[in-house]
C-alpha cells in the first residue's frame, strides 16, 4: 500500500506527463496551435466538454479519448491521495515534521538525547529546568509522541545511523547523551557520532563494566553506569548518611535554595588574576570555592588560598542559587 504522499507524488507526475504529452499530440497530430492545444487538454481533462467533438477526425477523437481516460484517472488518483492525507490527519503531521526540521536547523550548542526511556525522560526534565535545548532521538513512536508533547524537538529514527544523527543537528550540537540500556547500541552510537563530529562531548550509559573500555575506545568522554552510581549512593547512605544527604540535595535539587555550579574563567573575566581567597566571593555572595579545574582537565579540590585563577579554568562554587547567579553574571 502506498502512503498518501506517495500517491500524490505519483499521481501528480502522471497527470503532468499526460498534460504535456497531450498538448504535444494536439499540436503536432491535430495541427492545433499551442494555445488551442492547451485549451483542448484542459477542457478534456476537466470534463467540461465541447460541441465540436463529432467534427473531429478519427485520429483526434482517439487521442481525446485517451487523454480523457488517462487524465481523469490520474486526477482521481492524485486527489484521492490528498483526501486520504487530510482525513487521516497526516497533513498536519507532515507540516509538523517540516516545522520541527526548521527548528532543529536553527539550533546551536544543543544537546542530543538518544533514547527517551525512563532515564531519558528524567534527564530531559533536568535539562529543560536548566534551560538547555534538547533534540530527542528514538525509534519508538510512543516515546517520540511523548517527547513532542513535552515541547521537545524530536527525530524518529535509528540513532546509530549517520542520517538520523545529522538530522538531529549533530554538527552544531555541543553534547550527545546515549541513555539506551543496550551496551552494543551505545557503542555504535558513540562510534558514529565521534566520526561525524570530533569535538562533540559524548556521555554514554553502560550496563556492564566490560563495556566501559569499549565506549572509551569508541570516543566517549564520560561513561555513566547506573548500577555503580546507585550502589555507591546506597553505600554512602549506610556509612556516611549526612554526606549522602548533602549530595542528594545537590543532585536532585531537593533544596531549591542551595546548589553547586561552575564558572568558566574567560579572557575578560574579573576573576583573572584573583586568588582563591578573595574576600568578595564570601563577603558579597557567601560562596565557597570547592574546586578548580584547569584547562588541561586536572581537578584540584579545596585549592590553596593563595592560588590565582587563570584563563580557561573552571571554578566550582557552592552556595545559594540566587547568589551563584549574581556571581556568574558579574564575573
Amino acid at each position: 500500500m502506498r502512503t498518501p504522499l506517495e500517491r500524490i507524488r505519483l499521481g501528480g507526475f502522471v497527470l503532468a506527463a499526460v498534460f504535456i504529452l497531450a498538448i504535444l499530440g494536439y499540436r503536432f497530430v491535430g495541427d492545433y496551435d499551442w494555445i488551442a492545444a492547451v485549451w483542448m487538454v484542459v477542457i478534456t481533462i476537466s470534463t467540461v466538454g465541447y460541441g465540436e467533438t463529432s467534427q473531429l477526425p478519427p485520429r483526434i477523437q482517439a487521442l481525446t479519448v485517451l487523454v480523457i481516460v488517462l487524465g481523469i484517472s490520474a486526477s482521481v488518483y492524485t486527489f484521492g491521495g490528498l483526501f486520504q492525507l487530510i482525513v487521516e490527519g497526516e497533513l498536519e503531521n507532515v507540516l509538523g515534521k517540516r516545522r520541527m526540521k526548521k527548528e532543529i536547523l536553527r539550533l546551536r550548542d544543543h544537546t542530543i538525547l538518544c533514547g527517551f526511556g525512563r532515564m531519558g525522560k528524567k534527564l530531559a526534565e533536568e535539562l529543560q529546568a536548566q534551560g538547555v535545548e534538547i533534540v530527542v532521538i528514538d525509534q519508538d513512536a510512543e516515546a517520540i509522541n511523548e517527547a513532542s508533547q513535552a515541547g521537545l524537538c524530536c527525530v524518529s529514527g535509528d540513532a546509530t545511523e549517520e542520517e538520523t544523527l545529522s538530522e538531529a543537528g549533530l554538527c552544531h550540537a555541543s553534547t550527545l547523551v546515549s541513555t539506551f540500556p543496550n551496551d552494543a547500541e551505545c557503542v555504535f552510537i558513540t562510534l558514529t557520532a565521534r566520526d561525524l563530529n570530533k569535538k562533540i562531548r559524548i556521555i554514554a550509559r553502560a550496563e556492564r563494566e566490560s563495556t566501559e573500555k569499549k565506549l572509551l575506545q569508541a570516543g566517549a568522554d564520560t561513561i555513566v553506569m547506573p548500577t555503580v552510581v546507585g550502589a555507591r549512593q546506597m553505600g554512602r547512605m549506610i556509612t556516611r548518611p549526612s554526606t549522602a544527604h548533602l549530595i542528594k540535595l545537590v543532585d536532585e535539587g531537593s533544596n531549591q535554595d542551595f546548589d553547586m555550579d561552575e564558572v568558566l574563567v574567560c579572557e575578560n573575566s574579573r576573576l583573572v588574576g584573583l586568588s582563591v581567597d578573595f574576600r568578595e566571593a564570601q563577603r558579597r555572595y557567601g560562596l565557597l570555592v570547592v574546586a578548580v579545574r584547569s584547562a588541561s582537565g586536572e581537578l584540584r579540590f579545596n585549592p590553596e588560598s593563595a592560588e590565582k585563577f587563570s584563563v580557561g579554568e573552571i571554578v566550582i562554587v557552592m552556595g545559594r542559587r540566587d547568589d551563584i547567579a549574581k556571581f556568574k553574571e558579574e564575573h
